[in-house]
């Protein structure tokens, strides 16, 4: 029986159905752990997300809204996952600065820059009339 097509390029991609999804799994959590031990802005953004995410369920705003709310703040952990992941690449090949070294960075912090903006527009827009009615009406009296 021939190898299969993808095992050439990979010795990893050994695995087929039930097994590679457990590993996947497995390999996914140690990522997300991975990030929390050693990427301090991943850390920060998952406090914003335990503060964040409880809020969309709490505020009055439609089914669809609370989407886009919950997305925000997921689409903002996602980037900063990949930018930690092309980091990571980076400094494992070098150390030393090269030009498209700080650009492979740079570009990585610069998606992390539109995420937070998409995040802050998001939350400005469909979060910021309910959490204002919120407040003024725990301070009126």
């Amino acid at each position: 029986m021939p190898p299969p097509l993808d095992a050439a390029e990979s010795p990893h991609k050994g695995q087929r159905g039930l097994r590679r999804l457990c590993n996947a799994f497995f390999f996914s959590l140690s990522g997300l752990a991975l990030a929390f031990r050693h990427e301090s802005a991943f850390r920060q953004e998952v406090a914003l997300a335990a503060v964040l995410l409880p809020l969309a369920f709490v505020l009055a705003v439609a089914p669809v809204e609370r989407v886009l709310l919950v997305g925000s703040v997921l689409l903002v952990l996602l980037v900063e996952l990949l930018n930690s992941s092309v980091e990571a690449a980076i400094d494992r090949i070098g150390l030393d600065t090269h030009r498209l070294s700080k650009r492979a960075k740079d570009l990585g912090s610069a998606a992390m820059l539109v995420a937070l903006a998409l995040l802050l527009l998001t939350w400005a827009i469909l979060a910021g009339p309910p959490l204002v009615a919120l407040v003024a009406g725990t301070l009126l009296p």
